[in-house]
């Protein structure tokens, strides 16, 4: 987003992110505002009431707030003077709170979608101005579907910007059916645990949920037990092989990986990790094996 504001011609007061931790180079918001030359201010001043000032002293029209977790202070919502706006990775008012991407997934979701709203003292509440929706493809992972979100996102918040130039009039507001809301905090499904008795495309899309990778997971990845070993199950995918088994059973493995009996079919184990170590599930898992079920 600050590439495409730098090819514009809108003023940037400032830019607030996260800090890098130390001496880390890379693309992360705040090294790139630093690249472009502009200023910037640490993430944490949104819930200081000092900076709703400092907006005012320097004109503000727009605060645009991009995958913040942080919570903003009311003051600082209402400095600018065309207000505060929000680009949410999902679509409201189905999907409010933290992880909407990742919930879509386990969920089972077709479609997914992305939103720019008003910001109010509520979380994810305020009038809608922009939403697009998409498919969501059968081997969508949470990292690839995120990045759907981002160029779903980029092009929302572009809309936002260009109606602005005709100022408050100009942006289209739509109050939320907040009947229709479902709000998503910290919590994990299961505290991260996986239930082999779930049918296959449950689990499946538990771990497509937590796929990151190569970046970390909010939710980690979907923990199990063979015997007193925990691990994780990184990838996994569908079969459509029906079984018999018990749900848990470790079956045969082929070159892609293990098989494991769910409550109506087998799903093919890939990769695990156990401990901060990523390993093929074949090293670990041998036919008869039996894993815990909740």
């Amino acid at each position: 987003m600050l590439r495409v504001l730098a090819r514009g011609n809108h003023r940037v007061v400032a830019v607030l992110a996260t800090p890098p931790q130390g001496d880390v180079p890379g693309s992360s918001a705040w090294n790139v505002a630093q690249q472009l030359g502009y200023e910037t201010l640490p993430g944490e001043r949104l819930k200081d009431p000092a900076l709703a000032e400092q907006l005012r002293s320097r004109d503000a029209d727009i605060l645009l707030n991009v995958h913040s977790l942080y919570l903003i202070h009311e003051k600082v919502l209402a400095a600018p003077k065309l207000g505060a706006f929000n680009l949410h990775p999902g679509p409201l008012p189905r999907y409010a709170g933290l992880n909407p991407v990742s919930w879509a997934l386990f969920h089972g979701e077709k479609h997914h979608g992305v939103t720019v709203h008003r910001m109010d003292p509520g979380v994810d509440s305020g009038p809608i101005v922009y939403q697009s929706w998409f498919p969501i493809e059968d081997d969508a992972t949470a990292l690839s579907l995120s990045l759907k979100c981002v160029r779903e996102g980029m092009e929302l918040a572009s809309r936002l910007l260009q109606a602005a130039e005709s100022g408050a009039n100009g942006i289209p507001l739509t109050p939320q059916d907040l009947s229709k809301r479902e709000y998503f905090g910290r919590e994990v499904p299961e505290g991260g645990k996986l239930c082999w008795t779930w049918p296959a495309q449950k689990v499946i899309n538990f771990v497509r949920a937590c796929d990151y990778l190569p970046f970390s997971s909010p939710w980690g990845h979907p923990r199990t037990c063979l015997g007193v070993q925990e691990f994780a199950l990184v990838k996994a995918s569908r079969t459509g092989r029906r079984c018999e088994a018990s749900p848990g059973t470790v079956g045969d493995c082929n070159d892609s990986g293990v098989f494991v009996a769910c409550q109506d079919e087998w799903i093919l184990a890939s990769k695990l990790r156990i401990g901060k170590q990523y390993l093929p599930a074949a090293e670990v898992l041998r036919s008869g094996d039996k894993l815990a079920v909740l």
